[in-house]
């Protein structure tokens, strides 16, 4: 969203983008692009217009279910492991959803729809995406970048900070792995 909010808004001067989602991408695609086809996006929008026409009709919607319980099964994917023990362990909140049951179901379906970094190329303020080397979405900072460059006249000013070892949420409220320096450096520079 920092993103999108800097190809949209003039007068964003500097953007710091740490352990990004790309929400349309994830949304459309699934994760790591594994329902990146037609098909696969056609019977997903199809199951959750059902969904969506169903809990209307019922006059409430459902959940799409948080992070597992502690302790998580050791055949989880790493990445369920890491959300769930920092959702449903040291940064566990009542009122959070990811801690509890979740997302409404339907809430992501307009992002299937909308490639909201379609423009990032034409960002003419700084930009510093940091992400960590270990994160399951280091692709989206990775690729968000190289969007961002590609056939830019506006490269000077971009980097991608690659944080050695780090995983997703490391970046969230490890105080030893966020590289408070570079942005406050960054900053500096460019404000």
């Amino acid at each position: 969203m920092a993103l999108n909010a800097a190809a949209l808004d003039t007068r964003v001067k500097a953007t710091v983008v740490s352990t990004m989602y790309d929400m349309s991408r994830v949304n459309a695609n699934g994760y790591f692009d594994s329902e990146n086809s037609e098909e696969s996006r056609f019977k997903k929008k199809q199951a959750l217009n059902v969904l969506r026409t169903k809990e209307y009709k019922m006059g409430e919607y459902s959940r799409g279910g948080g992070c597992m319980p502690l302790p998580v099964p050791e055949d989880v994917p790493f990445f369920v492991k890491d959300y769930s023990e920092y959702y449903k362990g040291r940064c566990y909140h009542a009122r959070s959803l990811n801690s509890n049951d979740g997302w409404n179901s339907i809430g992501c379906q307009s992002f299937m729809n909308q490639p909201i970094l379609k423009y990032s190329n034409e960002i003419r303020s700084a930009v510093l995406i940091m992400h960590g080397e270990k994160a399951h979405s280091f692709y989206f900072g990775k690729d968000a970048y190289d969007a961002m460059i590609q056939d830019s006249q506006y490269t000077e000013n971009k980097e991608l900070l690659v944080i050695p070892g780090a995983v997703h949420t490391d970046l969230y409220d490890n105080l030893d792995v966020i590289p408070f320096h570079k942005m406050d450096d960054f900053f500096k520079q460019n404000m």
